[in-house]
């Protein structure tokens, strides 16, 4: 049994993996709620270019595989930008970064998800809340900053933490760009050591208790938000 779980000096490998995992998902989760709040104003905007935008962008988003996007922006997007240039007469190389394109794509496909999460959550707020402010001389800005965000978070957290959890074990995509996160770091210790079991089971354990953390997290902030709240 200890033969299972020993990792010939590779462990180190798996934590600087799991770093970059974290880094990864807590920026492509800051990108997704961005594009998030942006998609549910379009889908609930009374303008109907920010209508079809926003409605276009969750269904393309939603609707192609996580891994096809990932190949077309990283390898996709290069290709087509200098084979455009090169139609022009310039000679161009682009080197687009594994982090970056990871971030990117990650972050544009969640924040479809975290549209529908914010727009449930603006529609769950009391309208009658917003009439108020409006009467009371409030603008639109004002109101969505002191009326519609403090409540958006409260409807919002439990979604969001579902996205997460989705997003965090998503990242493992991101190997098959070279970029080292824990998927990748495992792959390489694997070759190494030719012990596939041992550290995809440790790989395994290490998702989960990230999984673990968050839910505890999530439930920490989830009665935060909702102090003072009267339950029905």
């Amino acid at each position: 049994m200890a033969g299972l779980f020993d990792l010939k000096g590779y462990g180190w490998m798996l934590w600087e993996g799991l770093q970059m995992t974290l880094l990864i998902g807590v920026c492509a989760l800051v990108l997704a709620i961005v594009m998030g709040l942006f998609g549910a104003w379009g889908k609930l905007a009374k303008n109907r270019g920010a209508n079809l935008a926003a409605n276009t962008y969750t269904t393309v988003i939603r609707g192609i595989p996580e891994l096809i996007l990932l190949l077309v922006i990283f390898y996709g997007t290069p290709t087509l930008v200098q084979g455009l240039a090169d139609r022009i007469g310039h000679d161009i190389i682009i080197d687009f970064n594994p982090f970056v394109a990871g971030v990117l794509t990650l972050g544009f496909i969640y924040g479809a998800f975290a549209t529908e999460v914010f727009r449930g959550a603006f529609q769950a707020i009391d309208k009658g809340q917003i009439e108020a402010a409006h009467a009371m001389g409030m603008h639109k800005m004002l109101t969505f900053r002191r009326i519609l965000l403090p409540q958006i978070w409260r409807f919002a957290l439990p979604g969001l933490g579902n996205v997460w959890m989705v997003l965090i074990k998503a990242t493992a995509l991101v190997s098959v760009i070279q970029l080292d996160e824990l998927m990748r770091m495992t792959f390489i210790a694997v070759g190494a050591t030719r012990l596939p079991f041992s550290f995809y089971f440790a790989a395994s354990l290490m998702y989960l208790g990230i999984t673990v953390i968050s839910m505890l997290a999530q439930q920490r902030i989830e009665a935060w938000a909702n102090r003072g709240v009267r339950r029905a």
